[in-house]
């Protein structure tokens, strides 16, 4: 018999397979729902999108220090240096109240409940940035030290400002709003105040401008969320691929323990009960053949037969299964040699041309003449042979024909082809006919009794000796099925030779050229 693994050992596992699975169950429904949910931005990317503005910020620091000292370096051509300097010392302080904001939000743990307290504070940090940032327009205005260079000279301070607040704060459109119409409102303000052609037009360029980076801005955010949408969307997809995973290995799992388990069971199985069925069929063959004597009742003798009879077929079942669970485990092991097909299918037919005719069925078998050896398992390839058959005269009615035929295939394998004039298999039988224990109902209503497994061992067989498996069949005309060997399994016309004088033991590997591949 055989033992489960410890019970703690496998509890510990099952537990944390299944803590596995609840996690990643939560953070699939937490995606789905953030996909899902109403109109509108939903507040998953809300603080999404404020870590965005933070990281922008942050980075852009170096960026913005230098652009404003080149700014002030550049307005002293028009303008006094203490004037410049006291121009750049503000506009570093509103610059650094904006960083500060950001780096408090940054360093805590996110929270929903209070991001909409830190937008307020990115609002106001930005407003009193723009303030400082545009402050250098007044000053121009009130030393009037530029003369007709101010105009130009504000609005392109202004234009600077209100583009790199577009690009940093764009994902907080409040915050990104706030920056620009401070500094907006002052350029419009101060010359729409001082009025004439000059002012009037950088006034409206100004508000023009304004309304441009607005739209950008907006734009800019669209985009930047949609994004945040497909990752959260990539992340649901990879939780949902995770979870599949988990379960189709916890699958293969089970599947692996439960095939190991079966073939545990049929192991011990098969020992315990061919015990008993080699002293039932021994001495129901002593009986039946009468060696030690006539009997005195002539019906002991028939049941003796049935007797016999009836654990043979159980032999042959128990061997079939077996069979196919060592296929269907991977573990039949073949034991390759030189072998010549032609031989193995003139010995099968040799050996059930009786049953054949016992049913009146006749059967024709055609060889194509000088098929060399293939490297194959002699045993395995004799039991397909003796499976098509069998399988062939149990379907074919009195009278009926079955076709034998062996030779060689278009690529250069061998093939073996059965065909028979039975019932036929319907189209849509054939899938459950090729299954372990599958049957077709017309094989339950006119054929002997067999387990379905025929046809499975078969293709199993096959399959382990890279060749491959055709079923043809059509209602009321009957059924072929072909099984090909490949062309790499054929062996050259030295093959025999070499192989002939090696001891049996000794052919488990073929020689190195005696195998001939064709394209």
């Amino acid at each position: 018999m055989f033992e489960l693994p410890a019970g703690g050992s496998l509890d510990r596992r099952t537990s944390g397979t299944s803590e596995r699975r609840r996690l990643l169950t939560q953070q699939v429904k937490a995606a789905r729902h953030s996909l899902t949910s109403g109109p509108g931005e939903r507040p998953e990317f809300k603080a999404e999108l404020a870590r965005v503005y933070a990281q922008n910020r942050l980075g852009a620091v170096p960026v913005i220090i230098t652009l404003a000292v080149l700014i002030a370096g550049g307005s002293m051509f028009w303008i006094s240096a203490e004037l410049a300097v006291a121009w750049l010392a503000i506009a570093l302080v509103g610059h650094a109240l904006v960083v500060l904001c950001v780096r408090n939000f940054a360093t805590r743990a996110p929270d929903s409940k209070t991001d909409s307290n830190w937008v307020r504070r990115f609002v106001l940090a930005e407003a009193l940035n723009g303030l400082a940032w545009s402050s250098i327009v007044v000053m121009i205005e009130v030393t009037g030290a530029m003369g007709q260079a101010a105009e130009i000279v504000s609005l392109f301070v202004m234009l600077i400002g209100v583009a790199v607040a577009t690009m940093l704060a764009a994902t907080v459109p409040a915050a990104m709003a706030a920056a620009t119409l401070s500094i907006a409102a002052i350029v419009v303000s101060v010359y729409a105040v001082k009025g004439g052609v000059t002012g009037n037009a950088v006034a409206a360029m100004a508000a023009g401008a304004e309304i441009y980076f607005l739209l950008l801005a907006q734009r800019l955010h669209r985009t930047t969320r949609e994004t945040l949408e497909y990752r959260a969307e990539k992340d649901a997809l990879i939780g949902e691929l995770e979870q599949a995973k988990a379960n189709s290995d916890e699958a293969r799992r089970r599947a692996e323990e439960a095939n190991l388990a079966k073939s545990r069971f049929l192991a011990t199985m098969s020992h315990e009960l061919r015990t008993p069925l080699n002293a039932i069929l021994g001495f129901s063959e002593v009986m039946k053949s009468e060696i030690l004597g006539a009997h005195s009742v002539p019906t002991y003798r028939e049941y003796a037969e049935d007797i016999h009879q009836s654990g043979q077929h159980l032999l042959n079942l128990i061997n079939e299964i077996l069979d196919l669970s060592r296929i269907e485990a991977g573990r039949y092991e073949l034991n390759e040699e030189s072998v010549r097909l032609a031989y193995v299918v003139e010995d099968c037919h040799h050996l059930l041309k009786l049953r054949a005719k016992k049913r009146g069925i006749t059967i024709r078998a055609s060889s194509e003449a000088g098929l060399p050896p293939v490297w194959a398992d002699e045993r395995a390839m004799r039991q397909v042979v003796l499976n098509l058959l069998s399988n062939a005269i149990k379907f074919t009615p009195q009278g009926g024909e079955i076709r034998l035929k062996l030779g060689w295939t278009a690529s250069g394998g061998q093939y073996v082809s059965v065909a028979d004039t039975g019932p036929g298999i319907p189209e849509e039988e054939i899938p459950m006919v090729l299954a372990s224990f599958g049957q077709g109902t017309l094989a339950i209503k006119t054929a002997e009794q067999g387990a379905g497994l025929g046809l499975p061992i078969v293709k199993g067989l096959i399959d382990l000796h890279g060749g491959s498996f055709s079923l043809k069949s059509k209602l009321r005309e009957g059924t072929e099925v072909i099984v090909t060997l490949p062309a790499s399994r054929v062996m050259d016309t030295l093959a025999p030779e070499r192989a002939a004088g090696t001891p049996a033991r000794d052919r488990a590997e073929a020689p190195a050229g005696a195998l001939r591949r064709t394209a």
